[in-house]
């Protein structure tokens, strides 16, 4: 079951009230923990500030402590060992790998300190988990590519760009797709690209081209913008024109600016202020010793807990139509950033100016 965005935003408001929360001894501290928090990263522009925002709000006295893992496994649970050892009160936790993460979540767990999961569901004893719900994700880029490929759905070929079988939302976004492509569309290829890195996905696309011919993909489901990057840079050393339909997600500006380009066909947008606060809020009550019944009306397992709290968000498709509409209107980005000067002529033709 979804939780609706403005239910998640009247709990976040009404849940916490205006009360101050305290430990035994003062004011709580929240540790968030992201994988990548630099300014040109998802997380670093979105998440981090929105949720750290949130925090201020419903705990004004509360001490937050954000760290950047860079992507690494290792320096991650660094970083949770040492907000254990200077005595936080509650995580926020977007694990780099979530199974890796195991231990240091049992960690915590066993010094009284919650975890709430973040996007991805790390393995361990967690306390709550947001995300978005990844199967609506894969159905909406099969869902849009097929209708992309049009009379070549049947009998076309596609190429399957997943993320790392690490990553359990991997997993989840491509069993999302499969329900839709299976029976509909070949599949003609299927890759994992480990750590989400646009070079594997350049590297695999290369060798799918090599073996199919790069005229003879119809449509490549590529499961974020970051994949699909690589997969585009592969079909332009190839000198394939026009390119095929191409998915994504998460909605990156590079991605956008794809989109409007004629290079990409959509993104999966996850508006991230919900996601945040509905973080944020489960952090808060747990800091309180509150239960999570009244915030999240869903419970997921990971490979070691059952009826872990959740709160699955809505994700929204977007192809070059809806930008204005979404990105824009929900103030994701402006019109100028979207719009370069070289993609002038290709956002007249939008109607994004």
């Amino acid at each position: 079951m979804t939780i609706a965005v403005s239910l998640v935003l009247a709990l976040a408001l009404g849940g916490c009230g205006g009360s101050d929360v305290r430990s035994e001894r003062g004011s709580v501290t929240v540790g968030v923990l992201l994988p990548a928090a630099g300014a040109v990263s998802r997380t670093g522009q979105f998440d981090k500030p929105l949720i750290e925002k949130k925090l201020k709000e419903l705990c004004p006295d509360c001490r937050v402590q954000s760290t950047d893992a860079k992507d690494d496994v290792t320096v991650q649970q660094q970083q949770i060992d040492s907000m254990l050892t200077k005595g936080v009160d509650v995580l926020i936790l977007m694990a780099v790998d979530p199974k890796a993460q195991r231990s240091s979540v049992a960690a915590a767990h066993e010094q009284g300190v919650p975890v709430v999961a973040y996007d991805r569901l790390a393995e361990g004893p967690v306390s709550g988990y947001v995300t978005f719900d990844g199967a609506q994700v894969g159905r909406a880029q099969g869902e849009a590519l097929l209708r992309a490929m049009g009379a070549h759905a049947q009998d076309g070929q596609i190429v399957m760009m997943n993320g790392p079988t690490t990553d359990p939302n991997a997993g989840w976004f491509k069993r999302g797709a499969l329900s839709v492509l299976r029976g509909r569309a070949k599949i003609a290829r299927s890759y994992d690209n480990i750590d989400w890195r646009a070079g594997t996905a350049h590297t695999n696309m290369s060798g799918a081209i090599a073996a199919l011919g790069g005229e003879n993909i119809d449509g490549v489901l590529a499961a974020n913008d970051h994949l699909a990057g690589g997969v585009i840079s592969a079909f332009k050393v190839a000198g394939i024109t026009p390119l095929p339909p191409i998915t994504g997600q998460d909605a990156e500006l590079v991605g956008v600016q794809r989109i409007v380009g004629g290079e990409q066909y959509m993104t999966v947008y996850k508006p991230f202020k919900p996601e945040a606060d509905a973080a944020a809020t489960m952090a808060v009550a747990l800091a309180r010793g509150e239960k999570l019944d009244d915030l999240a009306d869903t419970r997921v397992d990971n490979a070691s807990t059952k009826d872990i709290p959740t709160v699955l968000l809505d994700p929204v498709p977007v192809t070059v139509g809806d930008i204005k509409d979404t990105l824009v209107k929900d103030g994701m980005y402006t019109i100028d950033q979207i719009c370069t000067p070289e993609l002038r002529s290709a956002c007249d033709e939008a109607g994004l100016t």
